[in-house]
């Protein structure tokens, strides 16, 4: 196995009385694109934003490209880099002054050819004297990404990378994302709730529920666990079992 570039080790996070991700514990392999599923409320936001370092933890480790991200959280910023369509960029700024200024901010070299190379591969050119406040939904998913790639991240953290993006587009996106691991070797920590999005991307896939992993497997091993068609049905089983209140174990690994 690679090395890991994320090391997660007993990661908890409480807000007041409210348990938000509880004593967690993972790695995720250089070079990988890996899953992070769960239901609204799962946790999975609050995870990746105290991987990020955006978050600090009420207990735990995040250890990321091997830096302690609470300690030395500005000696890897860097290289690493974050999407989120649920995130705005300044909305009155246009998506050219918007990736100026975060290409400054992440202190780039020839800050218009990198512009240029990322918004060519991504479709944008014709947006860029457009603000980020009147852009589509899925403009504003292809414009986060591109801000997202700017700094050709070693590591980069995906929220709904294909959301309200139409199906040819969301098609292209991951085929980008593919080609861009292959190209640089980059690890990619995913959430999503497009299951077939994952089992084409992910070789890895952590569940979660009520701020805990419940499972782990590759999409093939967690069908085969469950004896499902598909990684969705997966999902649903995981929710529903949990809705209904049932408190069996999940199959595991060695069952």
């Amino acid at each position: 196995m690679r090395d890991a570039v994320i090391q997660v080790r007993e990661l908890t996070k409480r807000f007041d009385q409210v348990v938000a991700v509880d004593s967690i514990s993972f790695e995720v392999a250089g070079g990988t694109i890996t899953a992070l599923l769960g239901g609204n409320g799962a946790g999975k936001t609050t995870t990746l934003a105290m991987v990020l370092g955006l978050l600090l933890p009420t207990s735990g480790t995040v250890t990321v490209l091997g830096e302690d991200m609470r300690r030395h959280r500005h000696r890897v910023l860097p290289r690493i880099n974050f999407s989120s369509p649920y995130i705005d960029l300044p909305r009155r700024l246009s998506l050219a002054e918007n990736l100026t200024v975060y290409a400054h901010l992440y202190g780039l070299a020839d800050v218009r050819r990198r512009i240029g190379r990322i918004t060519g591969e991504l479709g944008l050119e014709d947006l860029m004297d457009r603000s980020f406040g009147t852009l589509s939904a899925g403009q504003k998913t292809r414009a986060s990404l591109a801000k997202a790639l700017l700094n050709e991240p070693e590591l980069l953290l995906l929220d709904e990378p294909t959301a309200s993006l139409d199906p040819d587009t969301a098609d292209w996106v991951r085929g980008y994302l593919e080609s861009y691991r292959d190209r640089t070797g980059a690890t990619m920590l995913i959430a999503s709730h497009n299951m077939a999005e994952v089992e084409r991307l992910c070789s890895d896939v952590l569940i979660m529920a009520a701020g805990q992993i419940v499972d782990r497997g590759t999409p093939a091993q967690l069908i085969a666990r469950y004896g499902r068609r598909t990684l969705e049905e997966v999902f649903l089983d995981i929710a529903r079992r949990r809705v209904g209140g049932a408190r069996e174990a999940a199959p595991t690994a060695a069952q």
